[in-house]
């Protein structure tokens, strides 16, 4: 008789966990977008301070969308989620929030950080436009990492929208945009 408590107590951690993670931003506490973008203007600089290429690129993009911190866990079932600022020539514009769920062979927990490069007047008429932007949707996504970047030249920029991670803590295996939701919010 333990083994059904012990798979019904595993599905309970499975569900609270991951009730947890897909709660809704308005749910949970909110940050001030003054903190949001301060940990976002601070995020940047980690990241031009690592990647002179993250620095070039910023340069010739439209607009810059940092998420500062976001969490990712996953037993089986995982979710992500953060908060963001976008960046239009150095001044903050909106604030947006990234979702996503998972579900598959995976387990651990992280944060990291991303910055999507804006970079054609498409992608940003299609992020201002409309109501929330699935990723896998829309615009073209290219995920930067550090093999890329270094090969990469800003003159022959071809994609809608450049992804860089960085800062990652913990242990996940893992990570991507795909399936990715973004949404504009109004923080306190």
């Amino acid at each position: 008789m333990n083994a059904p408590r012990s798979r019904l107590s595993r599905r309970r951690v499975i569900a609270t966990c991951s009730a947890i993670l897909l709660t809704p931003a308005a749910a949970r506490a909110a940050a001030s977008g003054a903190q949001i973008e301060a940990e976002g203007r601070a995020a940047l600089q980690k990241l031009y301070g690592s990647s002179p290429r993250a620095r070039e690129l910023g340069a010739k993009a439209q607009a810059i969308l940092v998420f500062p911190k976001i969490k990712k866990a996953g037993l089986m079932i995982g979710g992500q989620g953060g908060k963001g600022v976008l960046f239009v020539k150095g001044k903050s514009a909106g604030f947006f929030s990234i979702y996503a769920g998972s579900f598959g062979l995976q387990a651990g927990a992280q944060t990291f950080s991303y910055a999507l490069f804006i970079v054609t007047h498409t992608a940003m008429d299609y992020l201002t436009k409309s109501k929330g932007w699935a990723i896998g949707s829309g615009p073209s996504v290219v995920m930067v990492d550090e093999g890329f970047a270094r090969t990469m030249n800003t003159t022959t920029l071809s994609q809608d929208v450049y992804a860089m991670p960085f800062g990652q803590k913990g242990l996940m295996a893992g990570m991507g945009l795909e399936g990715s939701k973004i949404t504009p919010i109004s923080p306190d």
